[in-house]
């Protein structure tokens, strides 16, 4: 294996495991950001009652206005609550109908959680995410840069609080090593590869 060759593999590891291990984000963080995953719309649940399989949804889509239908209790707002908040609000309000409600709340699709890719990437586009999800991944999905690509100048923009956050990421920093720029994707995130 020549020089060249083995310091290109060393890079490599080096960048993976960067994606896995994000300088200033621990585990707990990480596994904590998972757990108070907040409903948005677009997101499609299955929710099941306990014993009372009319009452049980097998897709149930949040709406553009934050809400849901449920049977006996029309429409609930469903968006800002974590799937333990919606589970509570049901089993709280199908009490009046039902004797002791239990009532399972999953995900089904995260139609909630995107993100999109625009300028000289080879796929641009709006992408999912499926899980815990950095940049350098985001550019893996949108299959890589264009020869035009300029990757010292790369644009996320970020809406934090009502505000929108410009986050500057040079691509090159980060097949160097330093990893600070290799942040995680959030919902709603623009890229713009120049």
């Amino acid at each position: 294996m020549s020089f060249n060759r083995g310091l290109f593999v060393v890079s490599l590891i080096s960048m993976v495991i960067g994606c896995f291990f994000q300088p200033g984000i621990s585990r707990g963080e990480a596994q904590e950001t998972m757990e108070d995953y907040k409903i948005g719309a677009g997101d499609v649940f299955k929710i099941d009652v306990w014993k009372e399989p009319e009452l049980s949804l097998e897709a149930s889509v949040v709406r553009i206005d934050g809400k849901i239908t449920f049977p006996l209790l029309d429409d609930l707002q469903a968006s800002g609550l974590t799937t333990m908040d919606l589970k509570a609000v049901i089993e709280k309000r199908l009490s009046d109908f039902v004797e002791a409600p239990q009532v399972t709340v999953t995900l089904i699709s995260p139609g909630s959680q995107r993100y999109y890719i625009l300028g000289e990437v080879n796929e641009t586009g709006e992408y999912p995410i499926g899980k815990k999800l950095t940049i350098l991944q985001a550019f893996a999905i949108a299959k890589g840069f264009t020869e035009w690509a300029s990757k010292k100048e790369i644009i996320l923009f970020r809406r934090e609080n009502g505000q929108e956050r410009i986050i500057r990421v040079n691509y090159k920093d980060i097949t160097k090593g330093d990893f600070s720029n290799n942040v995680f994707i959030q919902a709603d995130d623009t890229i713009i590869v120049p």
